[in-house]
């Protein structure tokens, strides 16, 4: 598979929409750029004028030298992945990226920013140099979610024939129930963005399309603290200040799970057309068994601390990683529609990256806890110097 891309200055808005399914895409691009091998696509951006990066992915895309060959797909398809810049949301294109890749489909990828950033130098985006960009013409489109409006992007990939699109969502819609865990089909919060993303893109009838709505997740590069906050604590012996009774139930998800579902509505596009699916593992975990399972993949001791946010005069939000409170879904309908099952266990991942939290140096990094601090001092709990 030849690596091609281009070094130019585009309108996504203007240039790619004259872009015809009925051309091969390399030939048509020559003869209006300067076409050269391990170039780079800079300036893109859409009506809302966000810029591009595109970051680089291709078969061998993958973090260890280990990673297998890409297979011979008899029916390999064409992808564009317009990731998102920031949120703990971003690491999925890289990995969804190399997935599809493996599996021997052409990949292009691009991410809102200037490639020159100090953000574009840091994971998940700094992962991408392992790789070499495919740019290519979409067929299959995915959408992760950014933060510019994502309905110019659909209208773009509807007036541009894509065959399938797939939108990156929120499990954070769901309406509070007495029921949890939540499933596709319960309530959801209709003043919420993204429901009215969901409802714009049913609408504009793509031969295929679905909508994923991920929780919280971990793994390689990404860059929303998750694990990370225990880490941090546990491994400078101090207390972990858990806010309620440690009890509530919420989803961590290894992000290969979560772009294993993708690729599976990529490789199934009849099957997944029209559903909504809980991009989520497939089990639930506390927050003081979260606390447990970073303590034991660090192997030190862990003290955990329970407090009441209103009692200490403090935002649960600002001191803690995730919502106060019962909050995970289930992955019913990637199982019963997709047939997907889960190749991930959650201690063993946090063992991997607690590897990598002293590989990069954190577990040494000078850090201040001036809110945990707080709390501590109003419970009266001592903090080792």
């Amino acid at each position: 598979m030849p690596i091609t891309s281009i070094q130019a200055s585009l309108s996504l808005s203007t240039i790619l929409p004259s872009l015809s399914l009925s051309y091969s895409l390399s030939p048509f691009l020559s003869s209006r750029l300067s076409f050269k091998p391990s170039l780079h696509l800079s300036s893109l951006s859409l009506s809302s004028n966000p810029s591009f990066s595109p970051l680089k992915i291709s078969a061998s895309a993958a973090t260890s030298s280990s990673a297998p060959p890409p297979l011979a797909n008899p029916n390999p398809k064409k992808v564009l992945i317009v990731n998102t810049n920031s949120g703990g949301h971003a690491v999925i294109g890289f990995y969804l990226a190399r997935d599809l890749a493996l599996s021997g489909h052409e990949v292009t990828i691009f991410t809102v920013g200037e490639e020159s950033s100090d953000k574009m130098k840091k994971p998940p985006f700094s992962m991408f140099s392992y790789a070499s960009l495919f740019l290519i013409l979409n067929i299959s489109y995915m959408f992760s979610k950014s933060n510019y409006k994502p309905r110019p992007v659909a209208d773009w990939a509807k007036a541009n024939s894509a065959q399938q699109f797939l939108y990156i969502s929120s499990a954070g819609i769901y309406k509070t129930s007495d029921e949890p865990p939540h499933v596709e089909g319960d309530l959801v919060k209709e003043d919420a963005s993204h429901v009215g993303v969901e409802k714009y893109i049913a609408g504009l009838s793509f031969k295929s399309s679905a909508v994923f709505r991920p929780q919280y997740m971990i793994g390689s590069g990404n860059n929303k603290d998750c694990e990370e906050w225990f880490f941090d604590r546990i491994v400078r012996d101090r207390p972990v200040p858990i806010p309620g009774s440690g009890l509530q139930l919420t989803n961590i998800s290894h992000v290969r799970d979560l772009s294993s579902m993708l690729a599976l509505a990529v490789e199934n596009p009849s099957k997944a057309n029209g559903q909504i699916f809980n991009c989520v593992s497939d089990r639930a975990v506390t927050f003081d068994g979260l606390a447990k399972l970073c303590s034991q993949a660090a192997g030190r001791p862990v003290n955990i601390v329970h407090y009441d946010p209103k009692a200490v005069g403090i935002d649960a939000k600002k001191a803690f990683p995730f919502r106060n409170m019962h909050f995970y879904a289930e992955p019913r309908a990637t199982k019963e529609i997709l047939g997907w099952q889960s190749t991930t266990n959650l201690g063993e991942d946090l063992k991997e990256r607690f590897e990598e939290y002293v590989k990069i140096g954190r577990d040494t990094k000078s850090m201040q806890f001036e809110i945990d601090d707080k709390i501590l001092e109003s419970l009266k709990v001592p903090v080792a110097v």
